[in-house]
């Protein structure tokens, strides 16, 4: 049940607080006894912004098992000892259910009550009016992104009775429906943020762009062209948007939407977290994704991976060896994770160009009008990923120089008009490989594109999944309005295809 997590005191409680509150109001200034004044009595709206923003890029981000195995489901990463996840098992560690409540609870329902703080809180007589508007609208805008995550994740949910204290069985929302009207939300904002010089917003308070309003239209508009493209099977109105949004999208690596994490708890990646801090060796990289790279002489290997030596002999042999997904895996024979995402301060990629690249080639397969070519979109994502990834360990820059781009991107494999496959195998192919450690995006990517051909492991429980199934919790506590939209949907299996994942 959805909003169960705010209204858990009980009637005996209630009653024994209020006789607490009825005695000390009867004796005078002895209330003035129960008043903490260290503590402050309500947290500004810019705080609520920063925590809920840190939330969802955790969430985003973190490997912890419990909480998403978005890099396990597209076949980035497999375990090594403990193999459940891998095999899909959803609802062992209920992981639905943390998803879901992470999101509704810690990042939506702190974004909502920030911005009724920001709206409630007079400014400084000389602060400009559009600052609070610029505030506003970027908490919608990170609003949008979330329940964006919830759709791609599960399908249809809960939207307009969605936290909402009066509604603590909310109805759940077609999917379709809570899109295009995200997608009206977002237009909404980007009209209202003004990124005039005078103009500011959350300052350092914001984690990915320090309160640059200018980059968060960017963003807006990349994330509306993202979610156009999700509607491209399904909505004819897909085209008109991805042709308005794509005038001010990403331009550059310098536009990627990054969060910087710190050198020490609880403040560090949660990568190096569950990696490094923790102690543990549960992850490798899969053969699936190895094996791919390999066989395109991918550079970006040395950005990913640790190569491993597999000689016999007292020769070195050094390879990158990928772990059979699903498998238990020895972790000392196989690759490892690159060091550069085990630091505590990896910064998290919450959106980047290369991305906006490959939906722009995308689009102009489609027909949409968004200026230039699908080879010259393709060849920008492709060189952006690398240049990106190139800076993330001066030890393999060389890697990632301009010569050894235009040498991968001349490969007879990957050049674009020599890969295999239609279109959406290329951008398919490519785009999982650049959207590695963004597992949702990688997720999303290949439920759309079909691409690259993953196979489930010999013992999965399931097929690989193409959504969440929906928390327990609300099998239980909001049986009603569950039944009719797992009814709805087609069954409530990780089988059953979304709105928009139609071919």
């Amino acid at each position: 049940m959805l909003n169960s997590h705010f209204n858990e005191l009980n009637m005996k409680n209630i009653l024994t607080i209020l006789s607490i509150f009825i005695l000390f109001s009867a004796c005078g200034k002895l209330e003035d006894l129960n008043k903490n004044t260290k503590d402050p009595s309500s947290v500004p709206g810019e705080s609520l912004f920063t925590y809920a923003q840190k939330k969802l890029c955790d969430q985003m981000t973190t490997p912890n098992v419990n909480n998403n195995i978005f890099r396990l489901i597209t076949q980035q990463w497999t375990e090594t000892t403990y193999t459940d996840e891998s095999n899909y098992d959803l609802v062992t560690r209920t992981i639905p259910d943390l998803h879901w409540n992470h999101l509704y609870r810690d990042v939506l329902k702190n974004f909502e009550e920030a911005s009724k703080v920001v709206e409630a809180t007079t400014y400084p007589i000389t602060e400009d009016p559009s600052i609070k508007k610029n505030k506003l609208a970027i908490i919608d805008i990170l609003t949008v992104y979330t329940y964006g995550v919830l759709v791609q994740t599960f399908g249809d949910i809960p939207y307009t009775e969605a936290l909402d204290l009066n509604k603590p069985l909310p109805k759940y929302d077609d999917g379709l429906t809570i899109y295009n009207d995200l997608i009206s939300r977002l237009n909404t904002a980007i009209g209202t943020l003004s990124s005039a010089d005078s103009n500011e917003s959350f300052g350092l308070a914001d984690n990915i762009y320090q309160g640059d309003v200018a980059l968060w239209i960017k963003f807006a508009n990349s994330l509306k062209l993202r979610m156009g493209m999700v509607l491209a099977d399904v909505d004819g109105s897909a085209k008109q948007i991805v042709e308005a949004a794509a005038v001010n999208v990403f331009t550059s690596n310098s536009d990627n939407a990054k969060l910087i994490y710190l050198s020490a708890n609880p403040n560090t990646n949660p990568v190096y977290t569950e990696l490094v801090a923790s102690g543990r060796h549960d992850f490798v990289p899969t053969n699936t994704l190895v094996d791919a790279m390999n066989n395109l002489d991918d550079p970006r290997r040395y950005l990913y991976f640790v190569q491993m030596d597999t000689s016999s002999t007292k020769v070195p042999k050094l390879a990158f060896v990928g772990g059979e997904n699903g498998a238990s895996n020895n972790y000392y024979t196989n690759s490892h994770i690159a060091d550069a995402l085990n630091k505590p301060t990896f910064p998290a990629t919450f959106f980047d160009y290369s991305e906006v690249e490959f939906l722009l080639a995308e689009a102009v397969e489609r027909g949409y009008n968004v200026g230039g070519t699908a080879e010259e979109h393709y060849n920008n994502a492709i060189e952006a990923s690398i240049s990106d990834w190139g800076s993330t360990d001066v030890r393999y820059s060389a890697y990632a120089t301009k010569e050894a781009i235009n040498t991968y991107l001349t490969n007879p494999k990957v050049a674009y008009s020599t890969a295999e496959g239609d279109f959406k195998q290329k951008i398919g192919i490519q785009s999982w490989i650049a959207l590695y450690n963004r597992g949702l995006e990688a997720w999303t990517q290949w439920r759309r594109l079909d691409y690259p051909i993953l196979v489930a492991p010999a013992d999965a429980v399931s097929d690989v999944p193409v959504r969440y199934i929906y928390p327990i919790q609300e099998q239980t506590l909001n049986g009603a309005n569950y039944k009719a939209a797992s009814d709805k949907i087609g069954g409530d299996k990780v089988s059953t295809k979304l709105f928009w994942d139609k071919n």
